[in-house]
């Protein structure tokens, strides 16, 4: 089963389509699907302007239980955020500071290694991503990941937005390629695929100008999957954007993943807003983080697993999710900078236990994974014993 999905899914879902009555408008896409012929740009316009949602749900829902049956897959990490110092100001970031901000900080390698240390008995994987530190090169990161390998050697490196790899290649001179070769060979396991926001420049320019532009996305994450290294892929949705830009968004990486098949899981999730870093953004409803979550199952059939990334949305949302298509709901944890100074409200405390069940109310069996999805196993909530309280005797 690659990435966890059964064999002959499609096959199942094309008897699972056909068995159910449709609404009529949503009729050519769901023989499409049961056809196995990804949907196109006016498929998607037909899908976000609909108004029958239980009904994208369902096919989402179809589609997601076809591959994967009633399996939701949770791992055991930790967001370790390496700096938040940045030489860049996107409009949406409540996370960078300048260097002299006095909220400022930079952790170095041997801070780094002390933090991680904490989690380090019971996480399998440690997510890093951060600003885009002015002095921090190529070499400070081969030290940071082999240090990290030396010390934990079985917690995987899962590290660096493209715009952080872009940034490391300019800082030290070296081509992408050879940038992310040398910290492969040094520890990184994969990419976290964050940074994506809308693949559009002209959003681009508007909520994160300076960044790398919509094609050295795609170009440094096809040259990651040339080398072997497994990468997620985002979409920041609810800023600037239309739907079509959203469409094309979702067609690019659909066309990556084609000739690349590196992406692991796409991550939607709703920009937080507030009044005074985007004005003019717009507020991704409940309902609306549902819609996107299920077209993104629907449209992306060659990227195996959509994650519910409860960090964003919250624990009540990413439950729904899992009957919307997301198969995915990131992982316990433990500590996480960006998203909370971003507004977030999702509790930073959960444990395995606390995750499954969130799991087993949305109807589904929690699956704890690794990060590259290729080892499984179902997780039970330990049985809690209780004790008895003894009376105790009376005194004379």
């Amino acid at each position: 089963m690659a990435a966890g999905e059964f064999s002959g899914w499609r096959e199942k879902l094309s008897t699972s389509l056909l068995a159910e009555q449709w609404p009529d408008e949503l009729q050519s896409i769901v023989t499409k699907l049961a056809n196995g012929v990804s949907l196109n740009r006016e498929d998607g316009h037909i899908l976000f302007n609909s108004k029958n949602l239980d009904s994208i749900g369902s096919i989402a829902n179809i589609i997601k239980y076809s591959r994967f049956e009633d399996r939701a897959f949770f791992n055991v990490n930790v967001h370790i955020n390496q700096t938040n110092i940045c030489t860049l100001a996107c409009k949406f970031c409540a996370f960078r500071r300048g260097r002299r901000a006095p909220d400022a900080y930079q952790l170095d390698v041997d801070e780094y290694i002390e933090d991680l240390r904490q989690y380090s008995d019971h996480v399998d994987e440690v997510h890093s991503v951060g600003g885009l530190h002015p002095e921090w090169d190529v070499e400070h990161y081969m030290k940071l990941f082999s240090s990290v390998k030396k010390e934990f050697p079985d917690i995987h490196i899962k590290a660096l937005t493209a715009v952080e790899i872009k940034h490391l290649a300019n800082l030290s001179g070296l081509s992408i390629k050879d940038t992310l070769s040398s910290l492969h060979d040094s520890g990184l396991d994969s990419l976290p695929g964050g940074g994506a926001e809308i693949l559009d420049d002209e959003v681009r320019r508007i909520i994160c100008n300076g960044k790398e532009s919509s094609q050295e996305y795609l170009d440094i994450h096809r040259t990651a999957h040339e080398l072997g290294i497994p990468t997620n892929c985002t979409m920041l949705f609810g800023t600037v954007e239309s739907i079509d830009q959203r469409l094309t968004h979702l067609l690019r990486l659909r066309e990556l993943q084609s000739e690349s098949n590196g992406f692991q899981c796409f991550v939607p999730y709703p920009y937080l807003p507030d009044d005074s870093r985007l004005p003019q953004a717009q507020l991704a409803t409940g309902t609306e983080v549902l819609r996107m979550i299920a077209i993104s199952r629907i449209m992306l059939d060659n990227i195996p697993h959509i994650k519910a990334y409860r960090m964003n949305i919250g624990d009540e949302i990413a439950e729904l999710a899992l009957r919307f298509g997301a198969d995915d709901i990131d992982g316990t944890v433990q500590k996480e900078s960006i998203m909370h100074l971003a507004g977030s409200k999702a509790p930073l405390d959960h444990d395995k236990a606390q995750l499954a069940k969130l799991v087993i109310d949305a109807g589904a069996r929690p699956i704890r994974r690794n990060t590259v999805y290729s080892s499984f196993e179902e997780y039970i909530i330990p049985k809690v014993t209780k004790t008895r309280n003894l009376r105790m005797a009376a005194g004379d």
